[in-house]
């Protein structure tokens, strides 16, 4: 089963990315210390809760899987496709500005925030390198999970073709409707692909931003990819849902490293 219980937290893992050189988790919102609307594992600092709780739930994340929360590296998050290359822990170091973080250092755990957005998580085995990346329709037009592949390319040396990846829980096309100008957008950036990708019910256009991102990984040649499948409004039991909560909600975590 791709869930699993530690402590109070429930977690989700990868098949595919159960390897002994590498931790990797996406937490849903159940094991944390904040109330409602965020209730409870909430790691998101500028949705309204006390940061305080916000850092102490990163924390039991963080312990969850025997991770020092002194090895974390985030970014500012904004829908780009801005890859940075983490040498290091962030430290007390400013947030910089991206939506994918790579890394081949052990001592570093990357760590993003989401709620309906995709996460993409990427390790290679030869190469001892991992990504993390944060999709949603504005990342994935600008092809971010083809920009991260890209840098893991040119700064480890990594072959697609090793390359596994993981695309998590994230909004499903039957609760993402879209307006006209995203399906413009898509147009543009896909071409005719792109119609694989929108589908039209009753005159309302749905995106379906795991088919998209799937494609745009098979399309740079990674053979292994696993979609969790698991769509954040649908089960807001377990995950925040940015639409199926009407914005008032929080972001669920996402962490990788090498051991």
């Amino acid at each position: 089963m791709p869930f699993r219980q530690t402590g109070s937290l429930r977690l989700y893992q990868f098949q595919s990315l159960d390897h002994p050189r590498l931790v990797h988790s996406i937490f849903t919102r159940k094991g944390g210390v904040s109330p409602e609307p965020w209730s409870s594992l909430n790691v998101g600092s500028t949705v309204g809760d006390d940061l305080e709780r916000v850092a102490k739930n990163k924390c039991l994340a963080f312990r969850a899987l025997e991770r020092s929360i002194n090895s974390a590296y985030e970014v500012w998050q904004m829908h780009s496709d801005r890859v940075v290359v983490a040498d290091a822990p962030r430290g007390e170091c400013r947030l910089k500005k991206a939506d994918a973080i790579i890394t081949n250092n052990p001592e570093v755990t990357l760590f993003m925030r989401f709620a309906d957005c995709v996460p993409i998580l990427l390790f290679d085995p030869q190469q001892k390198a991992i990504g993390l990346a944060h999709a949603g329709w504005l990342g994935s037009v600008r092809m971010v999970a083809k920009a991260v592949v890209n840098a893991m390319i040119q700064v480890y040396g990594c072959k697609p073709a090793d390359l596994i990846a993981g695309i998590g829980p994230s909004i499903g096309v039957d609760h993402y409707i879209i307006g006209s100008d995203v399906v413009d957008r898509f147009y543009k950036a896909f071409g005719k692909q792109a119609e694989s990708f929108l589908v039209n019910r009753n005159g309302q256009f749905h995106l379906d931003l795991w088919k998209t991102n799937y494609e745009i990984l098979a399309g740079m040649g990674l053979k292994n990819i696993e979609v969790a499948g698991l769509c954040t409004a649908c089960n807001l039991e377990d995950w925040y849902s940015h639409r199926g909560e009407s914005g008032r909600t929080g972001r669920f975590g996402a962490l990788i490293a090498l051991k």
